[in-house]
């Protein structure tokens, strides 16, 4: 793809391209953004590329050869100096070359492009480099290859019923619940069709831990950091914990991530025997 574009769009600066999950992208700098006519007269090029069976070839070159050789290239230039292990480690950098175009990678590689069977671009979207606000905004064109045209076509039959089935979708189609900006992130209002929906299944799920012998308890949504710094979570999760609240007691206190340090405080209440295991306690959220 970045060949591609390259040779689409001549001066076109070209970042960082990882194959991710589901396929790959790569970050680019036109000076624009892409259009849905560049996606296509993209696409077109790549497939004839992939016609013209173009051999692989790799090199290792010393950071100096490296930074000579990309020196048109500022983002190369900045992982070259960098000396990255995910970009060739060390002190060489492992390039691949085919018709006479070139990229860091450390491969490996097929053995030509005409072993790329099946593909298809899906879609652009902004990214800033190295992911920090503060750098060039560029543009990430997202891809996804497979071994065949069969099984290309079952991954975007795949993904067209996801998209059928979203519940960030349905949610506001059904009237179920909706998201506020002045609420935060992920954090739901429930609307009267989707309350009882829950309420029937939290009535559910209680039926069937009452069934299984688990008995309901009730736990605050608050703790103090201490409780958590024994848990192992503040040690360990900090970083993705609700901030610390201060009380007026000059206590911190730190919105739960999980139930069980309550549960086992409720164990600990008073005096157990062994006959009164298994213990097992329920709670919803």
């Amino acid at each position: 793809m970045a060949q591609a574009v390259s040779s689409l769009f001549p001066g076109a600066k070209y970042a960082i391209g990882p194959a991710i999950e589901d396929g790959f992208y790569y970050d680019f700098d036109i000076g624009r953004p892409f259009t849905p006519e560049d996606l296509d007269a993209i696409d077109a090029k790549m497939r004839e590329i992939i016609a013209e069976q173009q051999k692989f070839e790799h090199e290792a070159l010393t950071r100096e050869e490296g930074l000579k050789r990309f020196a048109d290239q500022p983002f190369k230039v900045e992982i070259i100096k960098g000396v990255e292990a995910s970009e060739g480690g060390g002190e060489t950098v492992s390039v691949f070359r085919n018709d006479g175009w070139e990229d860091l990678c450390l491969g490996p590689h097929v053995e030509h492009t005409g072993l790329i069977p099946a593909f298809k671009l899906m879609r652009v979207a902004g990214a800033y480099w190295r992911g920090d606000e503060h750098n060039p905004m560029l543009q990430r064109i997202y891809g996804t290859a497979w071994e065949s045209q069969e099984a290309l076509e079952q991954h975007l039959h795949m993904l067209e019923e996801a998209e059928r089935r979203d519940h960030r979708k349905l949610g506001r189609e059904l009237d179920l619940y909706s998201w506020a900006d002045e609420v935060g992130p992920g954090l739901a209002l429930w609307h009267p069709k989707g309350a009882l929906v829950r309420k029937t299944l939290e009535d559910l799920s209680r039926e069937m831990h009452l069934q299984f012998g688990y008995q309901p308890v009730f736990t605050p949504h608050l703790g103090r950091s201490m409780l958590w710094e024994v848990s192992g979570h503040l040690g360990y999760y900090r970083e993705n914990m609700f901030p610390a609240m201060k009380a007026e007691d000059g206590g911190e206190y730190i919105a739960k991530p999980m139930n069980c340090p309550f549960h086992i405080l409720i164990y600990r209440s008073r005096t157990r025997s062994y006959r009164d295991l298994p213990i097992r306690l329920s709670e919803l959220g």
